[in-house]
């Protein structure tokens, strides 16, 4: 008579409840400090016992411990000077000399002692909303670099873009001028190694960011190098949404129109850039970066305009780029304009949007119509649909894809940068994002915003609603997505 229980059976029925157990407190112990994130995990386990806690192990590890900047940023010291230096100036009232920066002298200096963002007065920046029009430059300040060009970006492309930009670079090297190049190797999927070969041979030098050592098993594949950061001989420096390849151009059919907000900064603050460079060029590259005043040349800008570069990632333990957001909606007063591709907000985050609203501040959010990941667009469109009710206007940008990062608060300061308003982005990507003391320029990112509701469809009372499912699955997984 064969047995009521096989060994099969007793693995199953006893020994898995007890497996599925121990690594439900593993993930509770890893993730004691994000209550919503440890819940979803724990979901995750019960549904897919051993299976879901694989799947933690890919995506939901935590590497804040590593301090892996800390571990290699020798020869940085030079930063805690300087920001001893500017508190010590903003103390004595010296560093915030107008009224209108004295104004937001709490944000100042918040970015100054969370994030080492040292203010810089002397900038000048240009705006691009097209591809074309800073692609084309880009590649014109490349063909001058005299020193060196630095590129840092989340996703390089081997198409028609990716193969001009990779020309220039290889000319440079070839004329002697430093090259070298970080990618990511996850938003760089499918990228052949030997694209960059020229590039290597040329004398450049190409790392990727958290590179897979394994085929196909990355241990840091949900944190991911989200910046996008050009530096051209220490005195230009890029930053924003854009990436590089053809998409970007508006050349992809299934995207089509592609709308996308980026600067140009010349000014004290292309040092910020260059330093988180040279950061992440030491964890991603075999050799070091360490300071050397060829890469910081004294500046000749003859702007007028203040910049802190913040910058954030997983490695810190704080959300610091969130923490600027969250303390310039909270000082607005008049009016609070957001424009982001992805929209999944924590409770920090909905509820400070929800008081400005409350409060009659004019609160207007724009996300694409289209998105590029289904279970995210369900995530963002409960979420507008909860600010919609509180008084928000809520847009969806309807002439393409919609992948601007930005942040203007009452036409006075702003925020562009590739930081988008959502978990990922604030918990678990390495970004960065310029803090713009400027009324002009923050007047014409909103010109910028107003331009782009002509395109755009007004979210009314109820019409954001998808069905209970699907707007209860992306408010489910939102702490994860």
């Amino acid at each position: 008579m064969e047995p009521i229980f096989s060994v099969e059976h007793t693995i199953i029925f006893f020994l898995l409840p007890l497996l599925n157990f121990a690594l439900a407190i593993f993930i509770i112990y890893m993730e004691r400090r994000n209550i919503s994130s440890t819940w979803v995990w724990l979901m995750v386990l019960l549904l897919l016992p051993v299976v879901g806690f694989a799947l933690y192990m890919i995506f939901g590890q935590n590497i804040s411990r590593e301090r892996i900047y800390r571990l290699k940023s020798k020869g940085h010291d030079h930063r805690n000077e300087s920001v001893d230096e500017q508190m010590a100036e903003i103390k004595r009232g010296m560093l915030l000399s107008t009224k209108y920066l004295s104004k937001y002298q709490h944000l100042i200096s918040m970015n100054l002692v969370h994030n080492d963002s040292l203010l810089t007065q002397d900038n000048e920046v240009q705006v691009f909303t097209t591809g074309q029009d800073k692609f084309k430059v880009l590649l014109e300040q490349i063909e001058q670099a005299k020193a060196h060009v630095h590129l840092l970006y989340y996703k390089m492309a081997s198409d028609g873009l990716g193969s001009r930009v990779l020309d220039a670079l290889v000319r440079k090297a070839q004329e002697g001028v430093e090259v070298r190049v970080i990618y990511d190797d996850v938003g760089s999927t499918g990228l052949p190694k030997e694209f960059f070969a020229p590039l290597v041979k040329a004398g450049g030098k190409v790392f990727s960011f958290f590179p897979s050592k394994v085929s196909f098993l990355n241990g840091k594949l949900n944190f991911r190098n989200h910046r996008k950061i050009a530096v051209i001989d220490g005195r230009i420096g890029f930053v924003g949404g854009y990436n590089i390849g053809d998409e970007y151009l508006g050349l992809d059919k299934n995207i089509g129109n592609w709308r996308d907000t980026h600067l140009m900064i010349r000014g004290g603050a292309v040092q910020r850039l260059q330093s988180q460079f040279l950061l992440d060029w030491n964890v991603a590259a075999d050799d070091v970066m360490t300071y050397d005043p060829k890469y910081f040349p004294e500046g000749e800008a003859k702007g007028n305009m203040a910049i802190q570069i913040v910058s954030s990632g997983p490695h810190s333990g704080r959300e610091e780029i969130k923490d600027a957001f969250l303390k310039l909606i909270f000082q607005a007063k008049k009016s609070i304009y957001v424009q982001t591709p992805y929209f999944v907000p924590d409770e920090s985050m909905l509820n400070a949007l929800r008081i400005a609203a409350f409060s009659g501040v004019d609160v207007r959010v724009m996300i694409p119509k289209k998105p590029d990941s289904r279970i995210v667009g369900w995530a963002s469109l409960a979420y507008l649909s909860d600010l919609v009710q509180a008084g928000v206007k809520c847009y969806l940008y309807d002439n393409g894809f919609l992948h601007a990062k930005t942040l203007v608060i009452d036409r006075e300061v702003a925020s562009v940068g590739s930081t988008n308003m959502d978990n990922r982005s604030f918990k678990l990507n390495f970004e960065v994002s310029a803090i713009l003391y400027d009324q002009q320029l923050a007047c014409q990112l909103e010109n910028i915003f107003n331009q782009d509701m002509q395109h755009s469809v007004l979210l009314s009372q109820g019409e954001g609603r998808l069905g209970r499912v699907k707007e209860s699955v992306g408010r489910l997984l939102s702490p994860i997505l």
